[in-house]
């Protein structure tokens, strides 16, 4: 007879490729309204631009940091109705890939996964400011990548006759 509570045994192979997150937190976060949700209300809708990056930092072996910073500047005109900074981050537990897999986790997959948490507090502290929400947009971090990994590539010399 079994244990009511008892966990089945299972062989994991130590060998086996691991992707695993590890925690999600909030590195930095900024939100300003310099003059409260009353100017954006009377004047209109305000234009929203966004700035997006990763990075990505080993800390230990197989563990690594990844964060995803988001920049937002809404304005009318020139006034400036609010900015929101955030960093966004997570600690991943990577084993047993290729560096090039590695290297397609740290900056595609992270990234996505952090994202739909970075959308919901984005959308949250806009709101707590007294604004609608914004929601961020999708990210294609996979072209990002491609153009990344692009840029650094040599230029191959041109061919002299």
């Amino acid at each position: 007879m079994t244990e009511p509570n008892a966990q089945p045994q299972t062989t994991q192979d130590p060998n086996a490729p691991l992707v695993n997150p590890q925690a999600v937190y909030i590195k930095d976060c900024s939100f300003e309204a310099p003059s409260g949700p009353f100017m954006s209300q009377a004047d209109g809708t305000p234009t929203v631009n966004l700035n997006l990056a990763t990075r990505a930092t080993a800390l230990g072996q197989d563990m690594h940091e990844v964060v995803v910073q988001v920049n937002l500047e809404a304005k009318l005109g020139d006034k400036v109705t609010w900015l929101l900074e955030l960093q966004q981050a997570g600690a991943f537990m990577i084993r047993n890939l290729p560096a090039n897999d590695v290297a397609n986790v740290l900056s595609i997959a992270a990234p996505n996964y952090l994202l739909s948490f970075a959308r919901s507090t984005v959308a949250e502290l806009v709101t707590k400011g007294g604004f609608p929400p914004f929601l961020l947009p999708l990210v294609t971090f996979e072209g990002l990548h491609a153009r990344a990994a692009q840029s650094q590539q040599p230029n191959p010399s041109p061919a002299v006759n």
